[in-house]
């Protein structure tokens, strides 16, 4: 009988920079550095480093760590951030990404108030798409809930599969939210899977991103998934530690949930 061989796929594991927060931007350099980490995904928030191109470069220069990714300010939070236009925000971050040799954009759906952007959000991204070889992965989402009532806040839906993208990311604390099968969204997402975002959840309303491993969602199913197709995208750990109670309780989240992404980002093979 043929030896098990284990094969890893190229995809890399990057740290988001909202992992540390309320952390800054710079302390996730420094942490992914530390850790090992393949690099960082940027999210663009109201730390003004975040927003600062230069300020990212010098920093990914100093810890020798790559930025994979960028997530453009799509949340309640920033608004403001990048100007008041989304269209301006998702240009501002293709020319960060692109600046800073980050291989995608993540980009959520809009809220469902914001009705022009929303009515041209898939258009608008396919156009975007084909003037650069940065990837518009665009989110899964869920549904707002307060007590036993539910609001769809995002449009043209929370579920992007129910719309014509190139390329997606896969949150599983996301999914947990919207308490929908997240390896059947994977399935429906197909070969245009080009990111996720690694956390756990439980299925709270709200949402929980979780070291992987603590909640329900099937992260090392997803992960082993991707080693035996190949994957070659990245790998995001988005994890909440904002109850950390010191730098180095975060710090050893962040080292478990790199453990956990590595253990089971590998698949067993015969030959």
């Amino acid at each position: 009988m043929a030896e098990p061989v284990v094969c890893i796929p190229d995809a890399k594991v990057a740290l988001s920079t909202a992992s540390v927060y309320p952390e800054s931007t710079a302390t996730a350099f420094e942490i992914a550095a530390r850790l090992g980490y393949d690099g960082v995904e940027v999210m663009v928030w109201t730390d003004p480093v975040s927003q600062d191109i230069d300020a990212l470069r010098r920093l990914s220069d100093y810890h020798q760590v790559p930025i994979l990714a960028v997530h453009a300010p799509c949340l309640l939070i920033t608004q403001r951030v990048w100007s008041t236009d989304p269209w301006v925000k998702l240009q501002r971050a293709r020319a960060a990404a692109e600046k800073l040799g980050a291989s995608t954009v993540v980009v959520h759906p809009p809220f469902r108030w914001q009705r022009q952007y929303a009515r041209d959000f898939v258009t608008g991204i396919w156009r975007m798409a084909d003037e650069t070889d940065v990837r518009f992965a665009v989110e899964n989402m869920y549904p707002w809930r307060y007590r036993d009532r539910e609001m769809l806040a995002y449009a043209p839906d929370w579920d992007v599969t129910k719309d014509d993208y190139r390329h997606f990311t896969v949150d599983l604390s996301h999914a947990a939210t919207a308490r929908t099968d997240a390896m059947a969204l994977v399935d429906r997402m197909g070969d245009r899977l080009a990111h996720v975002h690694l956390a756990d959840g439980k299925g709270s309303a709200k949402d929980e991103h979780l070291v992987p491993g603590r909640g329900n969602q099937p992260c090392a199913e997803l992960l082993e998934g991707l080693a035996r197709t190949g994957f070659d995208g990245h790998v995001v750990i988005e994890v909440n530690t904002r109850r950390a109670m010191s730098t180095a309780e975060r710090e050893a989240d962040l080292a478990e949930a790199l453990a956990f992404t590595r253990l089971h980002l590998a698949s067993k093979v015969r030959r």
